[in-house]
């Protein structure tokens, strides 16, 4: 039974016998009718351990390490530059594993570890065991709270197989801690709550634009939250997007008008403003807002309710709040990284970080709480734009890929049926069709390999005898290695070219081990913080440990990543 249900039962309880039970307040008490004399029995003294109150959780989606620094001059001094200036900023913090996608980022934040032990492989990856497609946090097993029937809600972490830091710090007090996690996205909710957490919600849209969450936390949402979502909160967001300042000022950024952005449904071209009212029946009503800077601003709408309604950071058992930021990835995406959209949508997080810290140092007060800041994954500017300007960067064509494949393997087997899939950047073998030709699963593994470092956009390819048998140090084998899951993963794995992706021509995306794709913000601030900066290389699984650090509790289980302790004081 979940925490919450358990905590509700003993509260009935005490009600009954007359008494009250505060929100942390231990329930066993002395049973009258005990033998033992417990006035006899000198209380232990109370030495508090020096912890923050709360802990608060920051993944922006998407977020190069050079949107600190492109855009410096235009932050205001209460959002990233207070971070930046008041805080211990690693300026050369890195994935160390691919896929760069949102799902592994989140899981390897948390967790302290990469894929190949936490699982996270992808958003989506192809299930070899089921022979079909599944997604990183859905379950069939629970239902949607918030909103009946519906899909969105069938999630859970049950697929991620390493604990969190944020399991780690309910397991250390006892269920005491509130742990919430709060995104646009599902995964960018659930990932970082963990399994032991009170709460994930995540937003639905479509025809509502409310905020909604699994069975696997609670039976009902909570009354405030159920408020929230009858006061129609995302409507107020369906108006014009224009930018924030005079768009002749946004001069780290190319033209609006350009060739390389792709622009919403019914409207003809990617430039400002847009009026998301009228947009809105073509671009998936409340949906729409996902793809606007609105989308972070209404996620700090709820997390500053959440710090509120659940008293986050109010007693002396810390408390943690997980907020993603995802609407910077779907600006992105459909933008790219060189738009006046990406920009105005960084100003606009900017004001948006700036009000959370400031409800944080009226409610929990500045100097009792804890704020790191980093990113799931970075990402690439357009190809087309990059070749406009005369890089080597290109499109791949997974589709040509896999006909040319099969032409080969049937040349040199005899057989056209021996990949199962190909997803993800990985090639599955279909194990029935190997085992009925003169080979070994390895031998074709290994000319698929072959065919792969000689195809056009590939850069290099790697089999799973190799991953399994070789333990690579460094390099590109490493982070492959990092991000291979003996058991989820497939059969080959191959890297394409520099500002090569599989995308349309018009946008951005991520998933590479280039640095536009592993360079991302680090930053921690406030309560057992130094001031400081470093450019030592550091790995995005450092930390979930230097978290559990600053609280003096387990790391997650399955954690390689080290403590930063340049940034933590000596408390």
């Amino acid at each position: 039974m979940r925490k919450l249900v358990f905590l509700s039962l003993i509260s009935l309880f005490m009600v009954s016998c007359g008494s009250t039970l505060s929100r942390k307040q231990n329930p066993r008490q002395p049973n009258e009718e005990s033998t033992i004399d417990s006035t006899a029995i000198e209380a232990p003294q109370q030495d508090a351990l020096e912890q923050p109150k709360l802990i608060v959780g920051i993944v922006v989606d998407q977020m190069r390490y050079d949107y600190l620094t492109r855009f410096y001059s235009r932050y205001g001094n209460d959002g990233f530059k207070r971070l930046m200036k008041d805080g211990f900023n690693f300026t050369n913090n890195h994935y160390n594993f691919i896929p760069t996608y949102t799902a592994p980022g989140h899981a390897s934040i948390y967790t302290g570890t990469t894929p190949a032990d936490h699982g996270i492989i992808g958003n989506n990856w192809y299930d070899k065991f089921k022979g079909e497609y599944i997604y990183n946090t859905d379950d069939a097993n629970v239902v949607s709270i918030g909103i009946e029937d519906d899909k969105e809600g069938k999630m859970s972490p049950r697929r991620l197989l390493s604990s969190t830091v944020t399991d780690e710090l309910e397991l250390f007090t006892q269920g005491r801690a509130k742990v919430i996690g709060i995104s646009i996205k599902d995964r960018g909710a659930i990932l970082p709550a963990g399994h032991a957490a009170d709460a994930a919600y995540w937003m639905r849209g479509g025809d509502k634009g409310i905020f909604i969450s699994s069975s696997f936390y609670m039976d009902a949402a909570p009354l405030w939250v159920q408020q929230f979502n009858n006061s129609n909160p995302a409507a107020k967001y369906l108006k014009e997007w224009n930018t924030l300042y005079p768009i002749e000022t946004y001069l780290a950024s190319g033209p609006d008008l350009n060739d390389y952005e792709r622009a919403p449904r019914s409207k003809e071209q990617a430039i400002f403003p847009y009026d998301l009212a009228n947009l809105a029946a073509e671009n998936g009503n409340y949906s729409l807002i996902k793809s606007t800077p609105y989308g972070n601003s209404f996620v700090a709408d709820f997390a500053i309710a959440a710090i509120t309604n659940e008293q986050m950071g109010q007693d002396n058992t810390p408390d943690f709040l997980a907020v993603s930021f995802s609407s910077t990835d779907y600006v992105g995406h459909q933008y790219g990284v060189n738009s006046v959209e990406i920009e105005d949508t960084y100003l606009r997080l900017d004001k948006d970080i700036a009000r959370l810290l400031n409800h944080l140092d009226q409610e929990v007060g500045d100097g009792n709480y804890t704020v790191f800041l980093t990113a799931d994954h970075g990402a690439v500017n357009v190809p087309a734009y990059l070749k406009e300007k005369k890089f080597n960067a290109g499109y791949f064509n997974e589709r040509d890929f896999v006909r040319d494949l099969d032409t080969a393997l049937t040349e040199k087997f005899g057989n056209g049926k021996l990949i199962r899939n190909v997803s993800n950047d990985q090639v599955f073998l279909n194990m029935q069709s190997v085992e009925s030709i003169d080979a070994s699963s390895q031998e074709v593994e290994e000319f698929i390999a072959s065919f792969a470092r000689n195809y056009p956009g590939i850069d290099k390819a790697y089999t799973r005898t190799a991953m399994v048998s070789t333990g690579f140090t460094g390099g590109m084998a490493a982070m492959v290695q990092r991000g291979f899951h003996q058991q989820r993963s497939g059969d080959v794995i191959f890297v394409l070219d520099p500002a090569v992706i599989v995308y349309g021509d018009k946008g951005s995306t991520h998933g590479s081990l280039q640095s536009y794709d592993t360079h991302v913000p680090l930053l921690f601030y406030g309560y057992g913080i130094q001031k400081g900066r470093s450019t030592d290389r550091t790995s995005i699984t450092d930390v979930a440990p230097t978290i559990s650090s600053l609280l003096q509790i387990s790391f997650p289980n399955s954690a390689t990543g080290k403590p930063l302790t340049k940034a933590l004081k000596q408390l």
